[in-house]
């Protein structure tokens, strides 16, 4: 007992098995903040929960984490990352090992929607855990998580009513695709395991719909092309007309915490929303809401190009199968997130989608003097991050090109527009006419229309932008991104701009440079890259004088973003006159942050990493030039040193040899005098007499005819 008398709640071990995977990671974390026997308790309604739960929140907080799920389980591969739910995971070496984590558990938990591996493994845990019922210290539940696609052949129950849905009650009668054969196999094992001894073991299968929510399951192929917009029409397979159960990953998650908490008699559920939607039905709203709008029928066939899609999310897309989950509305206390279908939840949905992906929009507005670099650096912003270039006369233009096609070719779904080929008209001919007028020009009204429809377009309110050099002024920065609900409200409280966060830049980067640099840039230009551009001499000139009139006012485009206290990033680009702009491209990313997409595609992985190679192989020929180069100058330097040792040795063995023959000449005129004249008659004389002793000989001669003793 706990203090006051009250119980202590112990907490009940979950194991899962691939806490990693889609279903497990939201399901195990959706359950490691539910409070055992939770779902048991009808929630209370309105103002009273909220204060209720208000009043009690410090007291509960403590309670709540004693009677926590403690969640555990495998991982399908290792990660960089720990997930921040489990209480252990564990690296299984053996099944023996695996049945000792299952025996220290309370709940199992095996989804067999994802890994086809796991359907085995699966099979293998209930009949292991079943051998050993004797050995439990507490009562154990296994819960088999599989797929309505093994009713997906069952034949109707009413002939005379295809519409009539299959229920729980219909489980007997279910027929199973030809490629889920292991999967109602294993549902039928898991059922069997629980008949013997309900007191200690009981099993449970779950027959769970489509998922989608979080990050979306098998349909994310769809939510991923509409978010990327690189097609025009998302794709239907067949016809669409066939109806796919579907749940919310944390509506089952709910059912699954309803299971546990209160072990129902009925052992085989289906885990379906209350919605029969249909694949085009589906696709659809995954592309009005996301992007591209239209969706285009293909054949059955045309399916199995899509690489990122399985045989087993190919069979679960083409279902055609209707069902109602009767005991989970008739006996359970779900939290629905979603009961009314994806169709009808489709914006919280799509919210969902971005923030578990990280999918957030970069808006980012490069300000600055002509001439400054404000289309190479968006340019190379908008590579870095993906991001859409906007330009004003590349939206201008492309404003037009539209309007003339839809006049020319109205869309299907015109009594659905709010403008149809009239106004279309209308609008075309008065922006022709106002240009005309205007010398090519189009006056701000109808600049900002065509600005801030594509502002709000789905490209950019899915990747974002960089607004390249727009706006201009403080007015034109206020027409654009101003709120239009509840702005005079708004200032009347205060003097900060209501702006509208779905459009307004995040970023703003003001690109600085005197007029002496710009000009000096400009004249440097090649003629061929001047002419007919607004870098020609005068309409330069006259652009730079009207550039610094706009901003030296107290009203400019940078005091409308520090109003809205979005505060400019000023970078000076003479500093450092790169024109690959590489430091600056540093600056503004280190203020931006990482990329906030799906990253590089497989072909722009494998692009990237050839650049990288040949990269590195054309740095390692520098590195090799380099050191060649400067062994070749040591070797000249070293032949150079030795051919002037050398010389200079010769130099000095010649002077020796100068001095010695200077130093010899008396000594050899003194032997020349007196001594060479007698040795060479001795030796004569001692040739011609050859004695015994020719040595001794030659010294008595030598003493004998000593000129100095005559």
């Amino acid at each position: 007992m706990a203090e006051g008398g009250e119980p202590i709640v112990r907490p009940r071990r979950i194991f899962m098995n691939n806490l990693d995977t889609y279903a497990a990671r939201n399901i195990g974390k959706y359950l490691s903040a539910c409070i055992a026997g939770a779902s048991l308790e009808e929630a209370e309604e309105g103002a009273e929960e909220e204060e209720h739960l208000s009043a009690q929140e410090d007291e509960a907080d403590s309670k709540s984490k004693q009677g926590l799920f403690q969640i555990v389980g495998t991982l399908s591969k290792p990660l960089d990352k720990k997930l921040g739910f489990p209480v252990e995971t564990y690296a299984i070496s053996n099944r023996d090992e695996l049945l000792s984590h299952l025996m220290e558990s309370d709940v199992i938990i095996y989804n067999i929607t994802e890994d086809l591996s796991q359907i085995d493994e699966a099979s293998w845990a209930a009949s292991a855990l079943h051998t050993e019922i004797e050995n439990f210290e507490s009562q154990k539940m296994f819960i088999l998580l599989s797929t309505v696609m093994t009713w997906a052949r069952s034949k109707p129950l009413d002939p005379d009513d295809p519409e009539l849905p299959f229920t729980e009650d219909d489980y007997r009668r279910r027929k199973c695709h030809s490629n889920f054969k292991d999967h109602i196999n294993a549902e039928k094992l898991v059922i069997k395991m629980g008949k013997s001894n309900k007191g200690k073991f009981t099993t449970y299968v779950v027959a769970s719909g489509l998922l989608y929510g979080a990050e979306e399951g098998i349909l994310h192929t769809f939510f991923k092309e509409a978010w990327l917009g690189e097609t025009s029409a998302l794709s239907v397979f067949g016809d669409g007309q066939n109806i796919i159960p579907l749940i919310h990953i944390k509506d089952l998650a709910s059912v699954v915490q309803n299971i546990v908490d209160r072990r129902p008699r009925t052992h085989y559920l289906v885990a379906v929303d209350d919605t029969t939607h249909t694949l085009e039905e589906v696709v659809k709203t995954v592309s009005v809401h996301l992007g591209p709008v239209k969706v285009q029928k293909v054949s059955k066939e045309a399916v199995f190009l899509n690489k990122e899609l399985t045989q087993l999310e190919i069979d679960h897309l083409l279902v055609n199968l209707r069902m109602e989950a009767v005991f989970l509305k008739q006996n359970f206390n779900i939290n629905w997130v979603s009961q009314s279908g994806i169709v009808e939840n489709i914006e919280s949905v799509v919210k969902e989608f971005k923030e578990s992906r990280g999918l957030l929009p970069i808006r980012i507005c490069i300000l600055g003097p002509p001439a400054v670099g404000k289309t190479t650096v968006s340019q190379l912003l908008c590579k870095h991050y993906k991001l859409h270039h906007i330009h004003i006369k590349d939206v201008i233009t492309e404003a037009i090109a539209n309007l003339e096609r839809l006049v020319k070719t109205p869309p299907e779904e015109e009594e659905e527009a709010e403008e149809g080929p009239e106004s279309w008209q209308e609008l075309l001919d008065s922006v022709k006419e106002n240009m005309e007028q205007n010398g090519g020009r189009l006056d701000d009204s109808y600049v900002l229309r065509f600005m801030k429809e594509k502002l709000k377009s789905m490209p950019c309110q899915n990747q974002g932008y960089v607004l390249d050099g727009y706006p201009k002024t403080y007015e034109q920065a206020k027409e654009l991104f101003n709120s239009e609900e509840g702005e005079e409200e708004e200032e009347s409280r205060s003097k900060a701009p209501r702006f509208d966060k779905t459009i307004t830049p995040e970023y703003v980067i003001s690109l600085d440079a005197s007029d002496e640099f710009l000009k000096n840039r400009v004249i440097n230009l090649a003629e061929s890259v001047v002419a007919g551009t607004h870098y020609a001499q005068e309409r330069f000139l006259r652009a730079l004088a009207m550039f610094r009139e706009l901003n030296t006012e107290d009203e400019t485009v940078l005091n409308y973003f520090d109003e809205a206290e979005i505060h400019p990033l000023h970078i000076d680009v003479s500093k450092d006159d790169d024109p690959t702009y590489r430091d600056i491209l540093k600056q503004i990313t280190k203020a931006v942050g990482e990329p906030r997409n799906y990253g590089l595609t497989m072909a722009e992985q494998a692009e990237l990493e050839l650049q990288e190679a040949e990269e590195s192989i054309s740095q390692e020929l520098k590195r090799k030039a380099e050191l060649e180069r400067r062994e070749a100058e040591e070797e000249a330097e070293r032949m150079a040193r030795w051919e002037e040792w050398n010389s200079r040795l010769e130099e000095v063995k010649r002077q020796e040899r100068e001095l010695l023959e200077a130093q010899s000449v008396p000594l050899r005129n003194y032997l020349m005098k007196n001594v060479m004249p007698t040795l060479i008659q001795g030796l004569n004389e001692c040739i011609k007499v050859r004695p015994g002793d020719p040595i001794d000989y030659l010294a008595e001669y030598l003493f004998k005819n000593n000129p100095e003793i005559e």
